[in-house]
């Protein structure tokens, strides 16, 4: 075998000393979110705030009138009756906190918790008075609409600062850290077994390789941030691929369709890399023909789709039942992809034809 090139005239040597030198902290814009200033009373922008604020209300309505119904046909009226002023005053409230978020939040907290409750009730002045209005109720209660709707205002604030402070930096990056931890010792002995077979097979080859493992280790061992950006996932995923392709030549045929406006997206650390491996393993490996793989981005309106599909092999080319993954990888993308994005994220893996397909839409901007 040919000796290889010495390391200090790679092209870029500094990714191959990370002993030697310290590695810079990242740029907000591409390691850590900035961090969040104290948890925000009004963060009810989010489609999950809303879908949990209306869930929470219809159960304090639904558990109210049981305390005023003899059976449960009148319960059933009892609760669509006042769902008619409840729901109208907490959609209200809800665009109202979202609307004034930034004016409100630059208040005292305690001010903050006051304008919220004078919200609440004015919300729930306006369910009840569309209640009178249209005859439902002939004796509106506006006192205790009012205190009603101040109160549950402050439990749907306390229940936002909650699950702000359960997504703060510290939070968020000890959650990952633990998904990531499963990910990095398969990532970096599949990377390191490919990497000997090719500086056996291709000695000429071995700076480019070595770069580019050097950088999936530079990657997989730092210190993970909450979320990284499509573009920094996609530069990982190509490095990932230069050295798959020496291995498997021919086999591999890879197409990439990219779009340049969905680069901002920002996605959790190694989360594109185990897909394309997956895709690699299930794809390629168990084919003489070997396989297609074809890795798609596109901005949707506020939507960012992202596919990585891989055509099947043959099973004529199986000598015994193809093997089928235990889903641990994709139960780990999907996990990551909900602790960043919540109920904005969508996630679905399956066949799609002769072809296995794995989309991922989250949203544009975060």
């Amino acid at each position: 075998m040919g000796r290889l090139p010495d390391v200090s005239v790679m092209r870029n040597p500094a990714i191959l000393s990370a002993t030697s030198t310290p590695t810079p902290a990242a740029p907000p814009e591409r390691g850590r979110l900035p961090a969040r200033g104290s948890p925000g009373l009004f963060d009810a922008c989010q489609i999950g705030v809303v879908l949990r604020a209306v869930l929470f209300v219809e159960a304090l309505v639904a558990t109210a009138t049981l305390f005023v119904s003899s059976s449960p046909g009148e319960w059933l009226v009892q609760t669509a009756t006042v769902t008619g002023g409840a729901l109208p005053a907490t959609l209200l409230w809800l665009v109202a906190a979202c609307g004034l978020k930034k004016p409100l939040g630059r208040l005292p907290r305690q001010a903050q918790y006051a304008a919220g409750a004078a919200l609440g009730a004015v919300s729930s002045l306006y369910g009840c008075g569309l209640l009178r209005l249209t005859g439902v109720l002939g004796a509106a209660p506006w006192l205790a609409s009012a205190v009603a709707g101040a109160f549950i205002a402050g439990m749907v604030m306390a229940a936002m600062v909650l699950r702000a402070r359960g997504q703060t930096p510290a939070a968020m990056t000890a959650r990952l850290e633990e998904l990531q931890s499963r990910i990095r010792p398969h990532f970096l002995f599949n990377t390191l077994n490919s990497a000997i077979a090719l500086v056996r097979e291709e000695p000429a080859k071995a700076e480019t390789m070595l770069e580019d493992l050097a950088e999936l280790f530079r990657q997989a061992l730092a210190d993970p941030g909450e979320s990284g950006t499509l573009a920094d996932e996609i530069a990982l995923a190509e490095r990932y691929l230069a050295i798959e392709q020496v291995r498997f030549g021919d086999r591999l045929r890879i197409r990439w369709d990219l779009d340049a406006a969905a680069s901002s997206a920002r996605l959790p650390p190694l989360l594109l890399q185990p897909l394309v491996e997956n895709a690699i393993k299930h794809g390629v490996e168990p084919s003489p023909e070997g396989a297609k793989l074809r890795i798609r981005t596109e901005r949707r309106g506020s939507v960012v789709v992202i596919e990585v599909v891989n055509s099947l092999p043959p099973l004529r080319w199986a000598d015994e039942p193809l093997p089928r993954g235990h889903g641990i990888a994709l139960a780990n993308v999907r996990d990551r992809l909900r602790l960043l994005h919540d109920m904005q994220m969508q996630f679905s893996a399956g066949m799609d034809q002769k072809n296995y397909r794995v989309r991922i839409a989250i949203p544009a901007e975060s």
